[in-house]
């Protein structure tokens, strides 16, 4: 369905006098210099797009990349028109999840056609603060394009952010004294992180050939605001690094005290093991059936030998104790 359209005239918004879906009237309206159509989408049917692609000569092959979604983030040229695919993410703290979107755009030098796929991927947002920075919005169809990737790397450093606590979590439940199985939680979080990276870094060649203006359609003059954003991406994209190696030591942290407790608790059972063994060896001794033993006629010769049982366990609690198997 489509969410909202507009002609804009230097960077302000004008009125129209046609249908939201009248596209060849929209694109008709911005006849002057300095005017461009926006037009956002939201996970519009073949027959909606095709609509407009009619209307505005967009490419078949793009035009079925953003009806099917689920691309990979590039940046396609087309004869008269440019094909960027973003993924939007946000994250679930619940479930320590990461979940997707996709906004596909569609840039032409009079128009911008935005196709938006899953619930994190609103727009709203930034067409309205972009409709308050005149100056901004005066560069065309480069103005909406710069806002929509600024508003997607924003999502993914607060995605970043989010599981840079996680992370933080998970290393202090590892080198905590209590007994924990993080195995399961590092194994999430780096799938997730997975996720992420596979969002980010294909967006790092698009964003830098936008930074240095070396693709038509993107005027010159928004080079300095697509390099801040390159420099978010490229921030993410360190965080996400980062991230991996601090889990993948965690990891194996938690290997090295796995080994460590399971070394304590055998020692602690052949310990305890020790404690019945050797009196088990003297009641053995004293229960041979021999004429001729020690104190075998003796009146205390039975409590001799259960002081006897008790002290070999004694000492070898005192011994085990101080040797730190207990």
């Amino acid at each position: 369905m489509i969410v909202d359209s507009a002609v804009y005239r230097h960077g302000v918004r004008v009125p129209v006098d046609c249908h939201l879906h009248d596209y060849p009237a929209l694109r008709a309206a911005a006849d002057g210099d300095g005017d461009f159509v926006w037009v956002g989408l939201y996970e519009p049917s073949h027959v909606e797009l095709s609509e407009i692609a009619e209307a505005f000569g967009l490419h078949p092959l793009a035009v079925e990349d953003a009806v099917v979604a689920h691309q990979r983030p590039k940046l396609e040229r087309y004869e008269n028109s440019l094909f960027l695919v973003l993924k939007t993410l946000w994250y679930v703290d619940e479930d320590d999840a990461v979940e997707t979107g996709e906004i596909n755009l569609f840039v032409g030098p009079k128009f911008v056609i935005t196709v938006r796929h899953g619930r994190g991927s609103s727009l709203r947002d930034a067409r309205h603060e972009l409709e308050q920075q005149q100056a901004v919005l005066g560069h065309g169809p480069s103005a909406v394009v710069y806002a929509v990737c600024d508003a997607v790397v924003d999502g993914y450093t607060s995605v970043v952010a989010e599981l840079q606590t996680d992370v933080d979590e998970v290393e202090v439940s590892v080198f905590s004294d209590r007994r924990t199985n993080d195995a399961g939680r590092i194994y999430i979080l780096k799938r997730e992180l997975s996720e992420v990276r596979r969002a980010v870094l294909p967006l790092r060649e698009p964003m830098r050939r936008f930074a240095t203006g070396a693709v038509d359609l993107i005027a010159t003059e928004s080079a300095p605001f697509f390099r801040d954003v390159n420099d978010h991406l490229q921030l993410a994209a360190d965080g996400l690094e980062t991230l991996d190696d601090l889990l993948s030591s965690a990891f194996d942290a938690h290997l090295s005290r796995v080994a460590v407790q399971q070394n304590d608790d055998m020692r602690k059972i052949s310990a305890g093991a020790a404690l019945v063994v050797v009196p088990t060896l003297i009641a053995g001794v004293y229960g041979m059936n021999f004429t001729h033993m020690p104190e075998l006629s003796w009146t205390f010769g039975y409590p001799f030998a259960i002081l006897l049982m008790l002290s070999s366990v004694a000492g070898l609690w005192i011994f085990f104790k101080k040797s730190g198997w207990f």
